[in-house]
């Protein structure tokens, strides 16, 4: 049976019994799937194909740096060539076995290739940094929408109730000749676009559990989240440390390591051209005597060894040249697509400030408009229940109460957008500027 299969469900029972063991953590609330931010971001770090490819990437750069310090080290050789006695003279050698031994002494050329693996090792390792900072972000975008989603629906049940209690009281005032027709239709058109946002964001809602499900490898059936697990955003850091911030981006950083490594490569390449290079060889060989070898030498011998070093100088390979030259264009190259990432991080760090400021001011106005509506709200049910205190003053309509109730509703699910909306963009900035880590790591404080 292959060995693979042995392997591979164990470890996938060994994953889910983790997520089994977390769920049972999260006590009462995983009898309704509900899941904090911290969590879901822990299980999407170890579960994400992003993050295992990048933790592959570095191991095999540790690998090719270790090859390439490994040619220091003798490679030991064991090998036979062993046949039956020869017909006249003997060919060749009367070979048993043999063991070769070769390493290399030194080289102009092989602490470059250290420097450019040891390199690479660290631009791999800077960019699963960054791979993990982006499936954190992924997973927070999608659990806060999610977060603001459940609220906005519950708020759109509210809406979706007094809505019907409109079209029910326009009804009975159309038949009493109150109101014309009009204005029941009106109220229905009113009920049947709260129900079509509902489920535009219920489909939403169900999109998301879908995507946490992907990220994290939970089962996203009536997944729910915890609105207490998500921390407040923090203050951005003040636009002037942008330019360093980019620099600093672990992804930005990883493409300028590339970019040395292969640097290295080059001038390791190009010193390979009309310098000296020094290698140890060792053999030891067992020779057989039933090939009549003794009888044509003198002073044959079963065993032998021999040891040396061997120096080589190539003089005039164009292979060597054309080498160097496209190397270095690759190093170039490489330094050219840092230098235009960079670039590009800050001008989106730039847009992202502007955006910010936008949606705050946007966030600032939904919420004013919700507290006038919650106004409103409250000065037409006093009036319901109390009168409007003036003389021959007529009656607020019960149909004036269920539309201040909508408006109410529409200005709270318009404030919920807004934050939504703010709430990504501080997410992807926070990304950006590296704060991500600490904000996730906030709630578990």
């Amino acid at each position: 049976m292959d060995e693979s299969r042995k392997v591979r469900p164990t470890t996938r029972s060994l994953y889910l019994r983790k997520v089994a063991a977390a769920l049972c953590l999260l006590g009462p609330l995983a009898a309704s799937a509900q899941i904090s931010l911290s969590t879901a971001v822990d299980f999407a770090e170890k579960h994400s194909a992003a993050v295992r490819s990048a933790k592959a990437e570095v191991d095999r750069a540790a690998a090719a740096l270790s090859q390439t310090k490994d040619a220091y080290y003798p490679t030991v050789v064991l090998g036979s060539s062993v046949g039956p006695p020869p017909y006249g003279f003997p060919l060749g050698n009367p070979d048993i076995y043999d063991v070769n031994a070769d390493s290399l002494v030194f080289s102009f050329s092989q602490p470059d290739y250290v420097r450019a693996a040891r390199s690479g090792v660290h631009s791999a390792t800077l960019s699963l940094k960054d791979t993990q900072r982006q499936v954190a972000l992924d997973v927070a975008l999608a659990y806060v929408e999610l977060d603001e989603d459940l609220k906005e629906i519950a708020g759109l049940k509210e809406e979706n109730g007094y809505a019907e209690t409109l079209v029910q009281f326009e009804k009975d005032r159309v038949q009493a000749g109150v109101d014309p027709r009009i204005s029941e239709l009106q109220a229905e058109l009113t009920a049947a676009q709260v129900n079509q946002k509902r489920v535009s964001i219920e489909d939403d809602a169900d999109l998301m559990r879908q995507k946490l499900g992907n990220l994290t490898g939970l089962p996203d059936t009536n997944l729910k989240t915890d609105s207490a697990s998500i921390p407040p955003l923090p203050s951005l850091s003040d636009e002037s440390n942008d330019q360093r911030m980019a620099s600093d981006n672990p992804g930005i950083a990883a493409a300028y390591a590339l970019a040395q490594s292969k640097l290295y490569t080059a001038f390791g390449d190009e010193r390979q051209n009309l310098r000296p290079s020094v290698g140890f060889g060792l053999k030891y060989q067992r020779f057989a005597k039933f090939q009549n070898f003794e009888l044509y030498y003198r002073q044959f011998q079963q065993n032998n060894i021999s040891a040396g070093v061997q120096m080589t100088i190539p003089l005039f390979d164009r292979s060597l040249n054309a080498k160097a030259r496209q190397t270095a264009a690759e190093a170039a190259r490489a330094r050219a697509d840092a230098d235009a990432s960079l670039d590009v991080l800050r001008e989106q760090t730039f847009t992202l400030r502007g955006n910010v400021r936008e949606l705050a001011a946007q966030q600032r106005v939904t919420q004013v408009q919700s507290q006038i509506a919650q106004e409103q709200l409250k000065s037409i049910e006093t009036q319901l229940t109390s009168g409007t205190g003036l003389p021959n003053a007529p009656g607020v309509p019960p149909t004036q109460s269920q539309k201040a109730h909508i408006q109410e509703r529409q200005y709270y699910s318009e404030m919920i957008e807004a934050d939504l909306a703010l709430m990504k963009v501080e997410l992807n900035l926070m990304k950006m500027t590296g704060q991500i880590d600490d904000w996730v790591s906030s709630s578990l404080h």
